[in-house]
């Protein structure tokens, strides 16, 4: 794992603050946001029971609402994610090289972190204990909810 930076707590209170909005409206509790030059361009969060919608995951959401970027904007952007990004997600953070992810937490879900890093990306992992508790809350409650979004 990477080094944690200056301002990677701020914007993972971002991610952590959308990953409460999805929850608060009945959906998982997973929140993202992404950052270009110390900027939030976009956040998002997973609306996958909210819009019937299998691909919106967090992330996804995140990246559709930064809208059409240029290829150089993402060179210089970082993903912060409150928990490890599945297979879908990191292949679009692969897909527009995106040079870094900054995840809350991965004790309740390891994604693809193997893959972003054989492809160069720097992986930073906070372990949160608030992103843990409610990831690991809402597993508990919605085992079926949470199964279906990673295809178990």
């Amino acid at each position: 794992m990477s080094e944690m930076r200056e301002n990677d707590q701020k914007f993972m209170k971002i991610a952590l603050a959308q990953a409460q909005k999805s929850l608060d409206e009945g959906g998982i509790p997973i929140g993202a946001c992404l950052v270009i030059d110390g900027q939030v361009v976009a956040k998002g969060h997973n609306q996958r029971v909210q819009q019937n919608n299998p691909i919106l995951h967090g992330e996804m959401d995140c990246l559709a609402k930064a809208g059409r970027l240029k290829p150089k904007d993402y060179l210089r952007s970082a993903l912060y994610t409150t928990l490890s990004p599945c297979h879908m997600c990191s292949g679009a953070v692969l897909l527009y090289k995106i040079p870094r992810v900054v995840m809350a937490e991965n004790k309740t879900f390891v994604g693809a972190e193997d893959w972003l890093r054989a492809n160069g990306v720097e992986l930073v992992n906070l372990n949160l204990p608030e992103a843990v508790k409610m990831m690991a809350a809402f597993i508990k409650k919605h085992p079926d909810v949470w199964n279906e979004d990673i295809s178990i």
